[in-house]
């Protein structure tokens, strides 16, 4: 017998049907003789409904409404879950955030989980009782809901697997896995069996969407096996019933990968600005003018360059930030201007970040070589580059976006098995 934590999406709980397709799935794992909790998001498309409500009623809205208004789209999935499960004789009951109770931070609308006591759940537990916990939500200091943010309800169940010590979490979404890269730009792209924890935690963060980025990071500080599954497949085909090895994607620590491939997958992020700062006064200080004031709006900031000075007085500075934020951080700058110390700014929009991540190119020698000259053979100019251990991400024009990601898995093999 095992404890698992088992997540499902929006889509995955869009319907009724669907709905009753997740018990099944949850059936399953109980008659396996597994403990189980079931952490579950706000039906598809619900969430954007309730916050549209809440900016038509208030555009400048109180957090703390906010919250307590998007908050209920999980609550409505949880019921009827449970109801699901207990119509087919499974002993199921729903739990609210701040009834288990999940502690968050105080800032309403992108909190951070601070604790979890599970002794309640695991309590029941011990009674056969399976728990329908709502995803994205838990309870502030304040005493009044707080939600996680959008795609809050991974970090709802990977925190909650990791109060519990389950023996794996089960992100159930509508994809049967992590890919290579997107198979809607590359339809060679390939599931992968397994990925690290910091591969994934890359993936993510370049633009993968397949979790949240704070999952991941969660998943990796506690050691919390997680599968990447889909709840479309038929919840009693052949396998989905295998503990050790499901369908889907394992994302764990890189001892348990045994053959590590140089390059794991190809991600990618549209809709980047690049800002360039000429002739910016060399002296230090510089760069905590520059971003200091960036980070005070919540701007996030990738992709720094910063040019050699040839006299020591002047360089010129480079970086990337969502398209999204473009207007924004043009007016802090121009704010800043006097303090920083610059001549002129410079801007454009609709660039795209590429990148390649791997834990084998730790030890491997060239990878970045590699995908330069790749990308130079297509005729697509880099407009910048940042590395790490395990990636290297690529600044390139938007256009050229499906032709470097198709040329990158290609040129490292990814296409093959």
């Amino acid at each position: 017998m095992a404890r698992i934590v088992m997540k499902f999406g929006g889509t995955s709980v869009a319907d009724i049907d669907r709905i009753r397709n997740v018990a099944r799935h949850v059936k399953r794992e109980v008659d396996a003789g597994h403990e189980v909790a079931v952490v579950v998001s706000a039906m598809a498309g619900k969430t954007n409904e309730l916050v549209g409500w809440a900016r038509e009623v208030a555009p400048l809205h109180d957090a703390r409404e906010y919250d307590a208004i998007v908050a209920s789209g999980e609550q409505v999935s949880a019921g009827l879950l449970a109801l699901a499960l207990q119509s087919i004789g499974i002993n199921a009951r729903s739990w609210q955030g701040w009834q288990i109770p999940i502690k968050t931070d105080s800032a309403h609308g992108a909190a951070r989980i601070t604790d979890i006591d599970g002794s309640d759940l695991v309590r029941r537990f011990g009674e056969g009782q399976v728990a329908v916990v709502t995803g994205f939500q838990g309870i502030a200091p304040d005493n009044r809901i707080a939600t996680l943010g959008r795609g809050g309800s991974d970090t709802s169940a990977v925190a909650v697997a990791a109060a519990l010590k389950a023996d794996r979490c089960d992100i159930y979404t509508d994809v049967d896995g992590v890919y290579t890269t997107d198979p809607r730009i590359e339809p060679k792209a390939r599931r992968l069996s397994k990925i690290s924890f910091e591969e994934m935690l890359e993936m993510a963060s370049l633009g993968a969407k397949v979790l949240q980025v704070r999952s991941v990071e969660l998943a990796m500080v506690h050691k919390v096996r997680t599968f990447v599954r889909s709840s479309f497949e038929d919840p009693d085909a052949p396998g989905m019933g295998d503990f050790d090895n499901p369908p889907g994607t394992l994302i764990c620590d890189e001892e348990e990968i045994v053959e590590q491939q140089v390059v794991t997958g190809i991600a990618y992020a549209k809709d980047e600005a690049q800002i360039s700062l000429r002739r910016v006064y060399d002296r230090p200080g510089v760069s905590a003018g520059i971003f200091g004031p960036l980070a005070d709006q919540n701007i996030n900031v990738d992709m720094i360059v910063q040019n050699i000075s040839e006299d020591g007085s002047r360089t010129d500075m480079t970086f990337t930030v969502p398209s999204g934020d473009l207007d924004k951080a043009l007016v802090v700058l121009d704010k800043a201007r006097e303090l920083i110390g610059f001549d002129a700014v410079q801007s454009e929009a609709g660039l795209v970040k590429v990148s390649v991540i791997g834990i084998g190119m730790r030890s491997h020698a060239g990878v970045a070589a590699t995908a330069f000259k790749a990308l130079a053979e297509k005729g697509i100019n880099i407009r910048a580059i940042t590395t790490s251990e395990i990636k290297i991400s690529i600044l390139i024009d938007g256009a050229y976006a499906e032709l470097a990601v198709r040329t990158l898995h290609s040129v490292y093999g990814l296409d093959k098995q």
